[in-house]
């Protein structure tokens, strides 16, 4: 079995985002960047259906600059075999990236498809959906387990009400969760041998996808400073300036 997943750079999340002083965006400059959480949680996943004997070659792909080569190169040395970048400079919404995904999913043909359920920069939680209905593949989102038996998926998702488990037929596309696994943490010898893993670098032009863009962000605004607490000595106080001060009751 053939997986493929997608991996994407964004700033690390230890970071405290800045906002450009035209408001025009998030500050990137001299920023420190990383592979978005939920897409080290699909590495690791791949990883251990390979362990199994159940995946016989991992492809991690990333959509974005230049740059983001350094994010498939951990992903190489987390246990993927080669990489795919889809180079472009350009602010790319979800319905951009999954259809370079897709033309991607054409070229490769997987037999599974995990994505990060969503990424800690945009916070869409789109992608992986939108790829689904793009390939015409059945989709197992928000997944806490993923079993593999024969041509079949079993995936338990997390949903508002607890646990809910889907039977797919592959080839299909997942989605991780938090609670899915506990990514490992690369080893020396692996970072060393993934210099040398194949890294393929494509445009948006040569998979035949325009990548134009039908949203526009207007304005990026900081959220505003929270204000520090008080103490009150009775609820009848409390009561008084949550209907007063606060306005909520």
């Amino acid at each position: 079995m053939k997986v493929l997943v997608a991996v994407k750079r964004v700033v690390d999340y230890n970071v405290k985002v800045r906002v450009k002083a035209d408001n025009s965006a998030v500050d990137l400059a001299n920023v420190k960047m990383a592979m978005n959480p939920f897409c080290e949680i699909a590495i690791e996943e791949a990883v251990r259906l390979k362990e199994k004997g159940i995946a016989s070659e991992i492809i991690a792909v990333s959509v974005g600059p230049a740059a983001a080569q350094e994010q498939l190169r951990t992903a190489l040395a987390l246990g993927a075999d080669r990489a795919i970048l889809v180079e472009s400079s350009a602010d790319l919404n979800s319905l951009a990236v999954a259809k370079l995904l897709k033309a991607v999913v054409d070229k490769e043909q997987p037999s599974l498809i995990i994505l990060g359920k969503q990424a800690i920069d945009s916070d869409n939680n789109q992608t992986g959906q939108m790829l689904a209905a793009l390939c015409g593949y059945a989709q197992g989102t928000f997944a806490s387990k993923v079993e593999v038996a024969g041509e079949k998926l079993k995936v338990t998702r997390e949903i508002d009400g607890g646990l809910q488990t889907v039977e797919l037929a592959l080839p299909a596309v997942v989605t991780t969760d938090l609670r899915l696994n506990e990514p490992r943490y690369a080893s020396l010898p692996n970072i060393m041998k993934a210099k040398k893993k194949p890294l393929e670098t494509l445009t948006p032009d040569s998979l035949g996808v325009s990548v134009a863009s039908t949203l526009q962000t207007l304005k990026v605004e900081a959220p505003p400073v929270r204000q520090a607490g008080i103490k009150v000595k009775s609820v009848e106080e409390l009561v008084e300036k949550l209907k007063n001060e606060a306005k909520v009751i």
